[in-house]
């Protein structure tokens, strides 16, 4: 029998603890570098994870319908997350629209299809833990260290460039479908993380 002296901690070189949201020039830089690479889908999944700060749970459970009406993509849409069970509305900037549009061109997606249909013929829609290895595949190529972030980055990154800009942690929590405001930690929104 092993003993629990040899095992080696779940956490071993891992940074564990809040993820910090990416900074605007990482943003472009990861935009501009799937542009690039013609990754159509990981830029439409890329900024819709910025602009509707979902949690990865919600991001890849969208289907098509929840985003567009007939052929044309929604400016704003509302989506119940499965956590909380709680709305949560979100618009969709004009870069985001066209690479979403961009995919459904080129994926042929029905509406009741997922918006990210798994490769996997035993999984409907891509997974949290594969959306976090192209997530981490996205910081790394652009020379972060991808241990440092991860999927909470999207959701924590227009977070805190809205709270930067207003500095309205109610209007924040709203924003993420937060139910309690103490929830959303103080340290979410550090001096460190709001500087560019």
């Amino acid at each position: 029998m092993e003993s629990n002296q040899s095992r080696e901690p779940w956490n071993k070189g891992k940074l564990i603890g809040q993820k910090p949201p990416l900074k605007p020039k990482d943003i472009w830089a990861i935009r501009i570098h799937l542009q690039n690479a013609h990754h159509v889908r990981d830029l439409a999944m890329f900024n819709l994870a910025i602009d509707s700060k979902l949690r990865g749970c919600d991001l890849v459970n969208l289907r098509v319908r929840d985003i567009t009406h007939g052929n044309q993509v929604l400016t704003r849409t509302m989506i119940v997350q499965r956590k909380t069970q709680r709305p949560v509305q979100f618009e969709l900037t004009e870069p985001t629209r066209m690479a979403v549009t961009a995919w459904l061109e080129k994926a042929k997606l029905k509406p009741e299809q997922y918006l990210f249909p798994s490769r996997l013929t035993n999984s409907p829609h891509v997974s949290t833990r594969q959306y976090a290895r192209i997530v981490h595949q996205w910081i790394s190529a652009i020379g972060l260290d991808s241990t440092v972030y991860g999927t909470h980055t999207m959701r924590r990154t227009k977070a805190t460039l809205i709270y930067k800009r207003t500095k309205n942690l109610r209007a924040v929590q709203l924003l993420l479908g937060h139910s309690k405001l103490d929830y959303l930690p103080r340290r979410t929104m550090s001096r460190a993380e709001l500087t560019p």
